[in-house]
């Protein structure tokens, strides 16, 4: 048994992956989010909801060594994500210190929804952040509140997370999805079990005595265009049907690095697109 503990805030998909990693090293892991008994086997349930500022019921009386902040938003406008990411993170700050409590270190999942760039630029943690919607400005400020809560923070930036139930890019592909090959619309995007891992492994090295910088870019290697991504999986899945019509949700381009995170020795099981849909068309992934 390790003998640490962690508190994953917004324990859904992400989170519930991170917490069986930590569950399988001995680790105590508490697990908030509103419908508990959908936390995985082993964790021990924080029912709450972050809009209400009352403190849980089953707030932990321990300490966590370790505090996640990994929630989704369940209303996808600005109002929604100002309620999830800012006020539901101010809310946790504050239960930390009603009850006195200073975790080691936070992690605060955000997102890289706060680069702006768009004509396929190279982006790495130092890149400039100026978004242009209400996603990135929001996360940022939410980010902001994370760094300056006087509790040792790391921000962690994913992008383009998918996996089993997250699969919206494989449903349009089946219904002909048609995307312009030029210019080349680049893609970022990293395996949820991935993400998982990335988390996980922020923990182990700082529970090992790694300092962490205050900022990773979660991505895999291979930040595709997305009319090749789209050209290999219909290969893969036969689509042979085209829609008539060019349909393309986004409109930024760019492709991001997680150089930083290899450095400290993360690798990524999925390394492209080709290993993490092949998994999730075989039922591995």
């Amino acid at each position: 048994m390790s003998g640490r503990s962690a508190l994953i805030v917004g324990c859904g998909d992400v989170g519930g992956r991170l917490a069986r990693r930590l569950l399988a090293r001995g680790w105590h892991v508490e697990g908030l989010r509103r419908s508990v008994g959908e936390l995985p086997q082993g964790v021990h349930p924080v029912p709450a909801d972050l809009a209400d500022g009352r403190i849980p019921d089953a707030w932990p009386q321990r300490t966590p060594d370790y505090l996640v902040y990994c929630v989704a938003a369940s209303q996808h406008d600005e109002a929604g994500y100002q309620a999830a990411y800012v006020e539901g993170l101010r809310h946790v700050l504050g239960w930390l210190v009603q009850k006195g409590q200073r975790p080691r270190r936070l992690l605060f999942v955000s997102s890289s929804s706060v680069y702006a760039q768009k004509d396929g630029e190279w982006i790495d943690e130092t890149a400039a952040t100026a978004p242009q919607g209400y996603s990135g400005r929001v996360m940022l400020e939410a980010e902001r509140l994370a760094l300056e809560s006087g509790i040792p923070a790391s921000v962690v930036r994913l992008t383009g997370i998918y996996g089993p139930g997250r699969e919206w890019l494989l449903s349009q592909v089946r219904q002909g999805y048609r995307v312009a090959e030029e210019p080349p619309l680049y893609g970022n995007r990293i395996h949820a079990e991935d993400a998982a891992s990335l988390l996980d492994f922020l923990l182990q090295a700082d529970a090992d005595g790694v300092a962490l910088e205050d900022c990773y870019i979660g991505v895999d290697d291979d930040p595709a265009p997305l009319a090749e991504v789209v050209a290999w999986l219909r290969q893969r899945m036969g689509v042979t049907d085209w829609s008539e019509e060019q349909r393309v949700r986004r409109t930024g381009s760019k492709r991001c690095r997680n150089a930083r995170a290899r450095a400290l020795g993360w690798a990524p099981q999925y390394p492209s697109y080709r290993e993490g849909y092949a998994a999730i068309l075989e039922g591995r992934g």
